[in-house]
């Protein structure tokens, strides 16, 4: 048996069952239009990495009169038939970003009573379009988000923090579309699928207020890291939340991939399946003591599948290059080396095809690649270069982008010593 090929062929379960389009069209086939008033207008806006495939798929559902507006990231952008398609950056915002963040804004504001707004939201979201609060400029939001991202914390942590220095995001499309109605289809890319986290829950209220986020900030040691407007901004008084009733609707996650995944592990062979966690979260170091504890805490006697979904952090140390499935994969395999028996294969990938600033998408490692990356696998991991090592050992996951995003899956599969 191809263990390797097999967990190729699981990944790829996770990533299909996650089809943007196909839960979309699932969505409108079992559920009624919202009917519109006299004269009224459907406007659709599609945010996030899946925004395209959504909207394809809105657009079979939806009938005229229509408008349409597609924010996409760059990798994944395509025409739309009956859409303005717009691209902005991902993991970190730029101009590209502030000029679609403005746009979505001033679509939904045209919206009237009358009419009624469907958003569909995916991951990316909260990079590919931003719009920096009060006198905040896009440098103050940049610099911020490079300091998130390297600093350690959870998304949900990251994202409480991006809502409160954004007018888009923390309910911000509902602000600017009062009074139309808002219904929004959203796929999770966020562990436990809070949709406030989702690409910042532009159609839900916000996680927290500035008084929050501060805090936040001060708690893990970053306030006086950020820009002195940042620091004034967010001392500012907390203003009451007002915000009109939305409809939200979760069409997609990690969970129901990794249901899948189990699925066709368990009908393509005699594989004894274990879903071991949806949480696997935190530093990557720790989620990968946790992956061999697990390993060995089952039988091994028959081929064994264990899937994991989450999202863990990578504390940056170094100046390397790679993304937080690289650095898990390249630390599992450094501890299953010595650790795991038998024919055994890990891999760690991140659905949207995409792991950090690179063109991987995670990693896939044997008992073999620790040794095959050779006598620099020891810096290379302390200097967070994941990529460049799991190269070395030809055990990068190359999948190209994949139009969806539910968060990160692994995979450990194991056969019995000969």
């Amino acid at each position: 048996m191809d263990i390797t090929a097999t967990a190729k062929d699981l990944f790829q379960a996770a990533v299909d069952r996650a089809n943007p389009a196909q839960a979309v069209a699932g969505y409108f086939t079992n559920s009624p239009l919202p009917a519109l008033e006299s004269g009224g207008r459907y406007f659709i806006v599609a945010l996030g990495k899946a925004a395209v495939p959504m909207m394809r798929a809105a657009l079979n559902h939806i009938p005229e009169p229509r408008r349409a507006l597609v924010v996409t990231n760059p990798e994944n952008i395509a025409s739309v038939e009956g859409a303005t398609v717009m691209a902005g950056s991902h993991p970190v915002p730029d101009e590209a970003s502030a000029k679609a963040g403005r746009a979505i804004l001033d679509f939904v504001s045209e919206a009237e009573a009358k009419d009624h707004i469907i958003a569909l939201v995916s991951g990316g979201g909260s990079a590919l379009a931003i719009a920096p609060s009060g006198d905040l400029s896009l440098a103050d939001k940049a610099a911020v988000n490079q300091l998130l991202l390297a600093s350690g914390l959870e998304i949900n942590q990251m994202n409480l923090v991006r809502q409160q220095l954004s007018d888009l995001k923390g309910g911000g499309v509902l602000r600017a579309a009062r009074p139309a109605p808002v219904h929004a289809l959203i796929l999770s890319d966020v562990i436990g699928d809070d949709l406030r986290a989702i690409a910042s829950g532009p159609t839900v209220a916000p996680l927290s207020d500035r008084a929050g986020a501060k805090a936040l900030l001060e708690n893990e040691s970053l306030w006086d890291a950020i820009p002195e407007k940042v620091q004034h901004h967010l001392s500012q008084p907390v203003e009451p939340l007002d915000l009109p009733a939305s409809e939200n609707t979760l069409i997609g996650s990690n969970r129901h991939s990794l249901d899948a995944m189990a699925k066709a592990a368990r009908k393509g062979g005699d594989w004894d399946v274990h879903i071991v966690s949806d949480q696997l979260v935190g530093d990557v170091a720790d989620a990968a003591q946790e992956v061999i504890a697990a390993a060995k805490a089952v039988p091994t006697d028959r081929p064994v599948a264990l899937l994991f979904g989450g999202e863990t952090t990578v504390q940056l140390s170094g100046t390397g290059r790679g993304g937080r499935n690289q650095e898990l994969a390249a630390r599992v395999a450094k501890l299953g080396a010595t650790e795991l028996s038998g024919n055994w294969v890990f891999l760690s990938g991140g659905t949207d095809g995409r792991d950090g600033p690179t063109d991987a998408a995670g990693g896939l490692v044997d008992g073999t690649t620790w040794a095959r990356i050779g006598a620099e696998a020891d810096a290379l991991l302390q200097n967070n270069d994941s990529y460049a090592a799991l190269e070395k050992a030809e055990a990068l996951l190359m999948t190209g982008g994949t139009g969806t995003n539910v968060a990160d899956v692994q995979i450990l599969l194991m056969m019995p010593a000969s």
